[in-house]
């Protein structure tokens, strides 16, 4: 059993209310920094990093130039079209441009919170949890990389009688996630690829550990599988057909298919982030819905983007 010190804060980048895409009914979802993973397709690159963070909104630059004159490293400089241009490699995240950037230009991604602030954001979405079968959702990057933070705000939610769901991507110890599924009622399971070579090419580290949870927390809990579908990469007949065949074996209830969106590309580019070279793009409708057929003459449950 995880062994928690009773942390009460932690770091988030975002909580979204109203979202219908990460679980059943109306939920909160509420996004943790951090990741084990370095997927080069991330939809959220900046969810990565487990500290706050530097982005830079170039359309919102008034080219002041107040940002270069408070930059102890000197990392910021204005070209001659007045476009800002940021070595990235020298910021230390001081964050002094951001508080004299009045036009919003320079933001900081992540922010601190205490456990009572975000449970009573959550909270205030109750009546619509309980009218359309919703409730939290934790999310990320990967909740479980604040683990004492991530299984004190399950904790909480569960005594309130909220339906709490994990969205995770497995890397993570089973002691931490055994800790965070006695305070959860469904796991939403992110499946990369059954390739334990490409998973490790393009997210950073195989597939082991992963397949090794992905067998726990179906034991143990509801359990979907998520598959960020990219053409190309993982969407071939034999690549769903395998994990539909393991879901089955684990007694998994549905699995879901994320077509690829290119949103995180322009996000990777507004906090220094160097893309890797990865032609991802989603697969035709055509052949999602193949794979949908495919997925159901297994006898798994299947759908598209939730």
């Amino acid at each position: 059993m995880l062994k928690t010190m009773g942390n009460e804060k932690g770091t988030i980048f975002n909580i979204q209310r109203f979202s219908i895409h990460d679980g059943p009914g109306i939920r909160t979802t509420v996004f943790l920094k951090g990741c084990p993973l370095g997927c080069v397709w991330c939809a959220n690159p900046e969810s990565q990093e487990p500290l706050p963070q530097l982005m830079v909104q170039h359309n919102h630059c008034t080219a002041c130039g107040k940002c270069r004159e408070v930059c102890p490293e000197k990392a910021i400089s204005f070209a001659k079209n007045n476009r800002r241009r940021m070595v990235w490699k020298k910021c230390r995240s001081c964050f002094r441009c951001v508080d004299v950037c009045v036009q919003g230009a320079l933001t900081i991604i992540g922010q601190e919170a205490n456990l009572d602030d975000v449970v009573n954001e959550v909270e205030r979405d109750r009546a619509f949890y309980t009218s359309s079968g919703g409730g939290v959702t934790l999310s990320g990057g990967e909740p479980l990389m604040q683990p004492e933070f991530a299984v004190l705000l399950l904790t909480h939610f569960k005594e309130r009688g909220i339906h709490t769901v994990l969205d995770t991507c497995g890397n993570i110890s089973p002691e931490i996630l055994r800790a965070a599924l006695s305070h959860v009622d469904l796991v939403l399971f992110d499946i990369k690829t059954m390739d334990d070579d490409l998973h490790r090419k393009y997210t950073g580290v195989g597939n082991e550990l992963i397949m090794e949870n992905a067998k726990l927390a179906a034991g143990l809990v509801r359990t979907w599988l998520r598959i960020p579908l990219i053409a190309g990469f993982n969407d071939s007949v034999d690549d769903i057909r395998k994990v539909a065949t393991m879901a089955c074996s684990l007694g998994v209830e549905k699995i879901s298919l994320l077509p690829y969106h290119p949103g995180g590309k322009a996000k990777g580019r507004r906090i220094g982030r160097q893309s890797m070279s990865f032609p991802a793009k989603p697969p035709a409708e055509k052949h999602i819905a193949r794979l949908l057929d495919l997925i159901s003459a297994e006898g798994m449950s299947a759908s598209v983007g939730s």
